[in-house]
């Protein structure tokens, strides 16, 4: 990862603190395998088939590039959009659609979180290289209460590259919660430039790793 970590731990343990640390929203095993294989919840995911038909290929296209540092993120069985709401960084109200046009590595994260805390640089430097028009990393921070604390841990640790983006209701994590996507934090989504579902994963990743790279090189070469 980057060299300048909040804890300078190395990337190979950011599994072990994960699991060790145990940063749980809520009852339940943070690490998971097949995505979408839970029950759907009704009205929660929007099964658009115009929209995601061509889904499928693309994530059958992506499974090679699933290994190394991103090997805990498992592509989708259930391609589909996932309804979320959040904050924007000027606190505008904001939704997957207002992403469109360009794939997006969605991450939820909190400053209580250790491992959030540990892969934001890599996060940041995965978006100075290969942030664009047709590429954004998302974190939404889920801290309750004002966003003086997010801000602050921003700054101090130079997460310059990022957009500061908001939850403060949890309601972003609640609805993958639901969906079966989120045990725990940090979860990760990578969604394709129409908001559909590609991949996702629980716990943290050395995102800036030649194997998180080739992923998003991958997922951009449309």
């Amino acid at each position: 990862m980057t060299e300048k970590r909040p804890f300078r731990l190395p990337s190979a343990r950011l599994v072990a603190i994960a699991a060790v640390a145990g940063v749980l929203c809520g009852a339940g095993a943070v690490w998971f395998r097949h995505i979408g294989s839970e029950s759907p919840v009704q009205g929660a995911a929007v099964a658009d088939s115009g929209l995601c038909e061509g889904a499928a290929n693309r994530i059958a296209s992506l499974k090679p590039f699933l290994k190394g540092q991103v090997a805990a993120m498992s592509a989708a069985d259930r391609p589909r959009v996932v309804p979320l709401s959040f904050k924007g960084p000027d606190a505008q109200d904001m939704t997957l659609t207002d992403l469109k046009g360009k794939a997006v590595l969605l991450n939820l994260w909190a400053t209580w979180c250790v491992p959030c805390r540990e892969e934001m640089p890599a996060l940041n430097a995965l978006e100075k290289e290969k942030g664009g028009n047709d590429f954004e990393v998302v974190t939404v921070n889920i801290d309750i209460g004002a966003d003086e604390k997010p801000k602050v841990f921003m700054d101090e640790y130079k997460i310059d590259a990022l957009k500061l983006y908001r939850d403060s209701s949890m309601g972003v994590f609640n609805t993958l919660k639901k969906e079966g996507l989120a045990f725990g934090l940090p979860a990760t989504m990578l969604l394709d430039e129409n908001g559909c579902l590609l991949a996702a994963m629980n716990g943290p990743a050395a995102w800036d790793s030649e194997d998180a790279k080739a992923l998003v090189s991958a997922v951009k070469a449309r």
